[in-house]
C-alpha cells in the first residue's frame, strides 16, 4: 500500500508503481467515486482502443414474426 500526501491545491501524486500498473499516463482520464470515506480512481479506456472489440460477433438477427 501507498501512501500519498494532498497538496494545498488538494492535488495527489499517484505513485510510479502503480500508474505503471494500471497504465495511467499523462492525459489519461479517470472516474472518480467517493464511497463514505474511501475515494477510487478509476482509469476510463479511451474510446479508439475499445474499436474492434465486437468484431466477430454475428450480426444477422432474426426478427420475431410478432415484430415484422
Amino acid at each position: 500500500m501507498s501512501k500519498v500526501i494532498i497538496s494545498p491545491k488538494f492535488q495527489v501524486v499517484i505513485p510510479k508503481e502503480i500508474r505503471e500498473k494500471t497504465g495511467i499516463k499523462v492525459g489519461s482520464h479517470l472516474e472518480v467515486i467517493s464511497y463514505g470515506n474511501r475515494i477510487e480512481l478509476i482509469p476510463i479506456e479511451p474510446i479508439k482502443k475499445l474499436k474492434g472489440f465486437l468484431s466477430g460477433l454475428d450480426t444477422k438477427i432474426e426478427r420475431e414474426m410478432d415484430r415484422l
